[in-house]
C-alpha cells in the first residue's frame, strides 16, 4: 500500500495554503490532496492520521522574539488529523474537501468522506482556555509551528488498512484512542510526509 499527495512532494515543503499558520498570521488551512493504492484484500475500513513529531516540549520557549527553540530540545507529537471508518473503496481525498479555512473554536461537523468519523486534534488542548479560540477542534487543522523554532517540522500522513468496518472509539476520540483501538487489526500501513516552518532563517 502506498500514499502520496499532489499538494506537496514527498519530503518537500507544504504550502501555507494547507497550513493553519503563515508568516502573515493564519494560513489557508485547507487539507492537502491525498491519494493511495494497493489496499490489501480483506480491508474493511481505512484510518488516516496526520502527526507532527517535532512539537516543542517547553511551552515557555514558544513564540519568543529573544530566542530560538534549539533543534536539540526534546520533542513530542502534535496531532493535526484523526479520521476513522473511511470506506476502503475510496482512493483519494481532494484538496480542501475536508477543511477550507480557519474555524475559530473548531469545526463542529467537519466535511469528509461519507460514513467517516473525525476526532479532535491537538489544537483542542493548545487553545483551551482562550476565550476566542478555545473549543473542540475536529478534523483537519494544519501546521502552525512556532516562528522561533530552529527545527523544520515534519507532518506525517499515515494511512492504515483495517480488518474492522467500524472502529471502537468514543465520539470525542483522539489519535491515541485510534491507535489503541486498532491494535491487532492493521493489515497494512503507508505514510508520506511534508515539511513546514515559519522561521524566516530556515524558510
Amino acid at each position: 500500500m502506498r500514499i502520496w499527495s499532489d499538494s506537496f512532494r514527498a519530503g518537500g515543503p507544504i504550502a501555507a495554503e494547507f497550513a493553519l499558520g503563515s508568516v502573515d498570521g493564519f494560513g489557508g488551512n485547507r487539507n492537502p490532496h491525498l491519494a493511495w493504492d494497493g489496499v490489501p484484500e480483506g480491508t474493511r475500513s481505512l484510518v488516516l492520521l496526520c502527526i507532527d513529531p517535532d512539537a516543542p516540549t517547553v511551552p515557555e520557549t514558544v513564540g519568543r522574539e529573544d530566542m530560538e527553540i534549539p533543534v536539540g530540545q526534546p520533542r513530542t507529537e502534535f496531532v493535526h488529523w484523526a479520521m476513522v471508518d473511511i470506506d476502503p473503496g475510496l482512493a483519494a481525498i481532494g484538496a480542501g474537501s475536508c477543511s477550507e479555512g480557519l474555524v475559530r473554536a473548531g469545526k463542529r461537523q467537519p466535511q469528509g468522506p461519507a460514513g467517516a468519523r473525525q476526532g479532535i486534534n491537538d489544537y483542542t488542548g493548545w487553545f483551551a482556555g482562550d476565550a476566542e479560540m478555545g473549543g473542540d477542534y475536529r478534523g483537519y487543522d494544519g501546521p502552525y509551528p512556532p516562528f522561533n523554532d530552529a527545527r523544520v517540522h515534519r507532518y506525517f500522513f499515515r494511512l492504515f488498512a483495517l480488518d474492522l468496518a467500524r472502529l471502537d472509539v468514543p465520539d470525542r476520540f483522539t489519535a491515541a484512542d485510534v491507535l489503541r483501538a486498532m491494535q491487532g487489526h492493521v493489515l497494512a500501513e503507508a505514510a508520506v510526509h511534508g515539511t513546514y516552518t515559519l522561521n524566516n532563517r530556515l524558510g
